[in-house]
């Protein structure tokens, strides 16, 4: 499976970078995974950008008005995914303004990473990590217990 995460600015805190580029690279074990980070514009130009770059692929918007998933709840949707022979996943994570109503109708799910207003750096990095862990439950690697 191909996923794509959308997010606004590159991360600027180096614990952020960090955590980014290890999970990045412990994901691309089980899939590709890309993470394109679009220069910040007013909410509309940006959204307009989420939109191009997430054409033809399955849209997840994540907001935290978003349905609340368990990391089982990710893999029962990523193995639903793959049986349903889709290939392609978009990830977006909004800047400090979140998502308009508009952006989030032309998603296909609308998903929350907490209750709490996450940073967008940190949001990355939570994302990143619960998808790695849903790669080693599908697995059966000891990562998850």
């Amino acid at each position: 499976m191909n996923w794509k995460i959308l997010a606004m600015g590159k991360p600027a805190l180096p614990w952020a970078r960090e955590g980014i580029d290890d999970y990045l690279g412990r994901c691309s074990r089980y899939a590709k995974v890309e993470v394109e980070y679009l220069k910040e514009a007013p909410r509309p130009q940006l959204e307009e950008r989420f939109l191009k770059a997430s054409e033809g692929s399955r849209r997840i918007v994540l907001d935290e008005r978003g349905k609340r998933l368990t990391t089982q709840d990710w893999h029962a949707a990523v193995d639903r995914w793959e049986l349903a022979g889709i290939k392609r996943i978009t990830l977006i994570i909004g800047g400090a303004d979140g998502h308009s109503q508009a952006l989030r109708d032309t998603a296909d799910e609308i998903w929350s990473l907490s209750a709490l207003t996450l940073q967008h750096e940190l949001a990355l990095v939570v994302l990143l990590e619960q998808l790695y862990r849903v790669y080693t439950i599908k697995r059966g690697e000891p990562y998850h217990r």
